[in-house]
């Protein structure tokens, strides 16, 4: 007998010679969602790998496809526009320089951002696009030049021999951008693209290494790193503290807090309930899978409710499990509220380190 296991639930006593006709089910010709995917099975103690790796492709685009219904298109070769930097001003930080600068990540549309390169960088180091939470201080709280110390994410990798780039959200910092205007269906996708165009940017440098580059942020931060990285394959690893829950457990499926002009729209006019949500957190997991994730989720987050982390994160790990990729999915639970103290910070790191082979400058 055999144990299949599926995105939320398991179904148990499948025979095995079900397997042959499972791919076609997962195409569609049943009501399975993306969420319910097939994952593994367990026959005679031991877990296969039932989806192939042009299946699991086909997965990760229905995903994508679902959070575009909600976040609007992925932008095309249309919008990738010359870079064109400009470098503002440079300064010296102890152990790293710091580059204020502007990308042009689309047509007529120019990001504000933080370049931090250590001054004892290796030829070819690697890279994090770090993500600054919900704040006016945008980048400059990222870089380590205002804002709260728990969250000077970019100047503390720089110090640990990162190359860092800390752009600006739009309309956060100095990033002042009517998205809509510019033809943009949210202020989510048009981060992402940023983002994504920040990973070219980084990719440029001869100081970095672009097959190691990772993802950090803090809540607006923390979800947008995992949006980033689902639709950016580039991306090895991505951090998130305190970004997310599930949507069902976010105030009670209250979507309020998600559908303002900053984030996404479409919910308050389309998708109100979580029900009608096409997509949820362990989807967005999934469609990173099996990239290296790290989850923090504070216990006493009351803006992310640590009940809704753990059930998405209980839906993930057989799927890492079932790429083989378990050590690459890790979450932590710290005794907090919605913060990162030092420590938790500090594990996180080094959690980076090991995913991008770094090691860190002492």
């Amino acid at each position: 007998m055999t144990k299949i296991l599926l995105g939320r639930r398991a179904a148990i006593g499948v025979c095995s010679t079900l397997l042959a006709a499972i791919p076609g089910l997962c195409r569609g010709e049943t009501s399975l969602q993306v969420r319910d995917l097939l994952i593994e099975q367990r026959l005679d103690g031991k877990w296969q790998r039932i989806i192939t790796a042009k299946e699991s492709a086909k997965y990760r685009r229905e995903i994508l496809a679902n959070m575009e219904r909600v976040m609007g298109p992925l932008p095309g070769r249309e919008k990738r526009s010359p870079l064109d930097v400009k470098v503002e001003r440079e300064e010296t930080a102890g152990s790293f320089t710091r580059r204020k600068l502007t990308y042009q990540s689309a047509p007529g549309e120019r990001v504000p951002a933080w370049l931090l390169i250590p001054n004892r960088v290796e030829k070819r180091s690697p890279a994090m696009l770090v993500l600054h939470q919900t704040t006016k201080f945008g980048k400059d709280e990222a870089a380590g030049l205002a804002g709260l110390p728990n969250l000077h994410l970019g100047s503390e990798l720089a110090e640990r021999g990162y190359v860092v780039l800390a752009p600006d959200y739009p309309t956060l910092g100095e990033y002042e951008i009517d998205v809509y205007a510019h033809g943009w269906q949210s202020a989510t996708m048009k981060a992402i693209w940023d983002n994504i165009r920040g990973i070219d940017l980084l990719q440029l440098l001869s100081e970095v290494d672009g097959k190691r580059i990772g993802v950090i942020g803090h809540s607006l931060g923390g979800h947008n790193s995992l949006f980033t990285a689902a639709f950016d394959t580039r991306i090895q690893c991505a951090v998130t503290n305190c970004g997310f829950t599930s949507f069902a457990r976010y105030y009670g499926g209250n979507l309020t807090g998600w559908w303002g002009p900053r984030y996404l729209p479409r919910i308050k006019t389309e998708f109100p309930t979580p029900d009608r949500m096409p997509f949820d957190f362990h989807d967005v997991l999934g469609a990173i899978a099996p990239r290296a994730v790290y989850v923090s989720a504070p216990e006493h987050d009351s803006n992310f409710d640590v009940t809704g982390v753990r059930d998405v994160v209980a839906s993930v790990e057989p799927i890492y499990k079932a790429f083989h990729a378990s050590d690459r999915f890790k979450a932590v639970y710290p005794d907090c509220a919605h913060d990162w103290p030092p420590a938790e910070r500090m594990a996180a790191y080094a959690w980076v380190d090991r995913q991008l082979r770094h090691a860190a400058t002492p």
